[in-house]
């Protein structure tokens, strides 16, 4: 019936066929990578990497970095995100880091404190540069002044 649908969640949540569970009250400590698609209702401490799909759950937590073909935040993720499709940040979800995706869907209500780099092809060279660019802090000019803050040493 229409109007009674009670989901919050994305509609490619509901389709996707999980292949690793990392369950409610569930904490892996470590870097984890799979060839299929992850769901996280749980805790990761470390890094994420899946060649699909990565699901965050309302009560899901990463505090790592984050690669994926696709991912769907409910949850929290505290690190950098490289996403070769479409990152999709639900109201109840929030990222702390800076986002490298080719696609990205912000709801009202969610929270995102980093940067963000748009990929603009499937390109591993693309993704690197977009990654590159976000980790190479050293690079960015003094946003405040524009003028050089006087630091620099001669050798």
């Amino acid at each position: 019936m229409l109007g009674k649908n009670k989901t919050t969640g994305s509609s490619v949540e509901s389709r996707t066929k999980v292949g690793t569970l990392i369950g409610e009250g569930a904490v892996f400590d470590g870097d984890l990578t799979a060839p299929e698609t992850v769901r996280v209702d749980g805790a990761i401490n470390g890094n994420c990497t899946c060649e699909k799909e990565l699901i965050i759950g309302a009560e899901g937590q990463i505090k790592g970095n984050v690669s994926a073909q696709n991912v769907i935040i409910s949850g929290q993720v505290t690190g950098d995100l490289t996403v070769r499709g479409k990152l999709e940040l639900l109201s109840s979800g929030r990222i702390i880091g800076d986002i490298a995706a080719r696609a990205l869907v912000i709801d009202e209500d969610a929270h995102f404190d980093g940067r963000c780099t748009m990929i603009t092809s499937d390109s591993n060279s693309s993704a690197g540069t977009a990654v590159n660019r976000l980790t190479d802090k050293s690079a960015e000019p003094d946003a405040g002044t524009g003028a050089d803050s006087g630091t620099d040493k001669e050798e």
